[in-house]
């Protein structure tokens, strides 16, 4: 075969390859999909807030630690978010997974002084077990649809590592179900609903590494 014949035959067989090609959008940056999932959550929480009693979440948020502990839950989401679409982009460093742990450690902290304070938020009783098991059923059932949507979310892109990237996920998930609760979670905190709820955290994190992380890989 002539170099002319050659060359023709590979001009042809790029052009087959080329024709075939269809343009791709790229992703919008991952700050912008962080707060586009916070919306989302966000606009459930307001979807949510003509069932809460308002007057005895007013009361709650008077207390301190009651309102740094929400705080510290609505910035432990929003972190791990960015953090988990950091992390989803090649390239980007594992740092970024230590974004959540000030938020998170004052999320815990603020928590667990409100289980050592020698006196009750007015109107609001320590939760009995059956209470507690309701407050463990909430966080489950918003966790899973909240996880499942940022997973879907992340997969748009490569993530290199995708069990970090997917733990994250399930940590702004979990987070995200806790500010969720805080409406509607009308105890005082006590060390058995501090550890119920410190279990459910670990387990949607847990989870969504594994399944997460294997949704996450590609090939």
């Amino acid at each position: 075969m002539s170099d002319t014949a050659r060359t023709s035959a590979h001009e042809r067989l790029v052009d087959s390859l080329a024709g075939g090609l269809r343009p791709v959008r790229r992703l919008p940056g991952p700050a912008f999909r962080a707060l586009a999932w916070c919306a989302a959550a966000a606009g459930l929480g307001l979807a949510l807030m003509p069932f809460a009693d308002l007057e005895a979440l007013r009361t709650r948020m008077a207390v301190a630690d009651l309102r740094y502990a929400a705080l510290g839950a609505v910035l432990t989401a929003v972190a791990a978010a960015v953090a988990a679409f950091q992390t989803s982009v090649p390239g980007r460093a594992s740092t970024w997974a230590l974004l959540p742990l000030a938020p998170a450690a004052l999320w815990i902290g603020a928590s667990g002084v409100g289980c050592l304070r020698d006196w009750a938020v007015p109107g609001a009783d320590p939760a009995d077990m059956h209470q507690t098991g309701g407050c463990v059923a909430f966080l489950l059932t918003f966790s899973l649809p909240l996880s499942l949507a940022l997973v879907w979310m992340l997969r748009r892109a490569c993530p290199l590592r995708p069990n970090l990237t997917a733990a994250l996920a399930g940590l702004s998930a979990a987070a995200a179900s806790a500010a969720l609760l805080v409406p509607f979670h009308p105890h005082d905190a006590t060390a058995t609903d501090l550890a119920l709820h410190a279990l459910v955290v670990g387990l949607v994190i847990g989870a969504n590494g594994l399944a997460g992380g294997r949704l996450l890989r590609r090939g």
